[in-house]
């Protein structure tokens, strides 16, 4: 079943729009991925900020560098679950609900009776005043909405970009879990975003919702009245196309490359900086994340990494699908 939205012109100008601006990007981002740590911090504080989460960018870096932080203990533990599932991101597949689920889980484990688990009560939104501003979905629904929704997903052929947006109003209208909705409708739009183009895990989508929140709140609000999300997909392509217009222009893509050995060919030196700079902030990785992250086939991406253990650049640890790679 199709959720309910019109493809229109506005939305295609704005879709060929941020296929070209990613387009001038992606080289850079790939050889600069050194910020990447502080565009996903941005992108957490952001998202748990529209749910009032107090705690600034800077204790939310030394909450994740393991620092003591003075703060409420259940949004210190919002930003360590919140990282760990934006940590998921290259490795959730955006239309699985298994992996939909375990995001939630991952998002809100020791904070709600319900993680990972669809909601067995009513819920609602309710405005200062006591108002409802929205009705969930009644619980005995949620199971079969969410199966249409994903099954549209995986079978319709409508742009990943449009598609993402419509992902995120959908989770919001249906408001399938107890807690943590908003969160999960802004990071499966990026999960989204992210498996059809890798940049998007390290772009701080969320920044430019929060700088524009009330705006946010009122593109809900008007596709809820109207019935179809046409007013939210234009307002999230919008927001797209501002992030990467604002990351375009930022000094962080100017930043020194690192060093990458002679040995290598252009697109191997290219490869190698990714997969080490990816390192420089995780144990290891392995083929599936290396595609994911660099948008080459996994046999291709094995041949890369063959190469680079053979030059003792990384260190092979496993066997088979379990094969691990670090830095030499």
């Amino acid at each position: 079943m199709k959720p309910p939205f019109t493809i229109t012109n506005t939305m295609l100008h704005k879709v060929v729009d941020i296929s070209k601006i990613i387009g001038q990007l992606e080289y850079h981002v790939e050889k600069h991925l050194t910020l990447r740590k502080e565009n996903r911090i941005k992108a957490i504080q952001s998202s748990l900020a529209i749910e009032k989460n107090t705690l600034t960018i800077e204790q939310m870096t030394d909450i994740i560098d393991g620092k003591r932080v003075l703060g409420h203990p259940r949004e210190i533990k919002e930003v360590k679950n919140a990282y760990d599932a934006y940590e998921e991101i290259l490795t959730l597949y955006p239309y699985k609900q298994s992996d939909f689920l375990k995001a939630h889980g991952l998002l809100t484990a020791g904070i709600v009776n319900e993680a990972g688990k669809y909601r067995h009560q009513d819920v609602g939104i309710y405005d200062e005043y006591g108002n409802i501003v929205h009705m969930g979905a009644r619980p005995q629904f949620i199971q079969s909405l969410m199966n249409d929704l994903f099954d549209w997903g995986i079978n319709d052929d409508t742009p990943e970009i449009i598609k993402s947006c419509v992902f995120h109003y959908e989770i919001e209208t249906i408001h399938p879990f107890s807690d943590g909705n908003g969160r999960m409708g802004r990071l499966w739009q990026t999960v989204i975003l992210a498996n059809w183009n890798p940049i998007f895990a390290w772009i701080p989508i969320e920044t430019i919702i929060y700088e524009n929140q009330q705006a946010y709140y009122e593109a809900l609000s008007r596709s809820d009245k109207e019935a179809q999300s046409n007013v939210f997909i234009e307002f999230m392509l919008d927001i797209i196309l501002k992030t990467l217009i604002a990351y375009k222009k930022s000094d962080t893509i100017n930043h020194k490359e690192i060093d990458v050995p002679v040995e290598l060919t252009g697109v191997e030196r290219a490869f190698y900086s990714i997969l080490k700079k990816y390192l420089s902030t995780h144990s290891h990785i392995n083929s599936v994340t290396a595609s994911k992250l660099t948008g080459k086939s996994v046999p291709t991406v094995r041949r890369y990494l063959t190469k680079f253990v053979e030059l003792d650049l990384l260190k092979a640890n496993g066997h088979n699908k379990n094969r691990t790679y670090t830095l030499v």
